[in-house]
């Protein structure tokens, strides 16, 4: 046997979290290993807590402690515009640019037939009942790959039918950045989301 069961078994789990292969599960499995007990339960508890009072936000499948997330229950947001994007960390990446003052819907993830993922994976069944007379207009924040675009088609799809405004984010070149160096499909996108000057 490679490592002893425990730490084989610690191995395992880690490996299952998206984005570590074995080597970094390895690693933060030694880590752990050496690491102080009160510190390694200090872990355990944050992860065993966070399990405990996490859910998702009754109306936006936000990640809440609360059944209504504070972005939907907080009065200032505008409710005539609804964000919707793939995973809850997409939120936090919006919300920096301090420029939507919208609410948002989570998916918990893409369109992927190749991996199994059709729109009954989707939180697509909880977003229709949302879309009442004071929505204007669904902002469709998919990242630009063919999971994100596929999803983003979808969505159009089904939503211009219910009379309400969708929009897609832009894609194209980086502020900053330079011809030369950008992709074939970045100079793609950048064409044909121009804007008129």
């Amino acid at each position: 046997m490679l490592f002893a069961k425990p730490l084989a078994e610690l191995i395992a789990e880690l490996e299952r979290l998206p984005g570590l292969g074995p080597k970094s599960a390895q690693r933060i499995a030694y880590h752990l290993i050496r690491t102080s007990s009160p510190e390694a339960l200090r872990l355990a508890d944050a992860i065993r807590r966070a399990k405990e009072r996490l859910r998702f936000c009754s109306q936006c499948q936000n990640i809440s402690e609360a059944e209504v997330c504070e972005i939907c229950s907080d009065p200032r947001r505008d409710p005539s515009m609804i964000c919707i994007v793939a995973e809850p960390r997409d939120i936090a990446a919006v919300e920096r640019v301090n420029e939507f003052r919208g609410l948002y819907h989570v998916l918990h993830g893409l369109l992927s037939p190749m991996d199994g993922v059709g729109p009954e994976q989707l939180r697509v069944r909880e977003l229709i009942p949302r879309l009442k007379d004071e929505v204007s207009e669904v902002i469709l924040a998919t990242n630009p790959t063919v999971e994100g675009d596929a999803t983003a088609l979808y969505l159009a799809k089904l939503l211009k039918p219910i009379g309400v405004k969708v929009t897609r984010l832009a894609h194209g070149m980086p502020v900053g950045g330079e011809l030369d160096y950008a992709d074939s499909a970045t100079l793609l996108s950048a064409l044909e989301y121009r804007r008129e000057m």
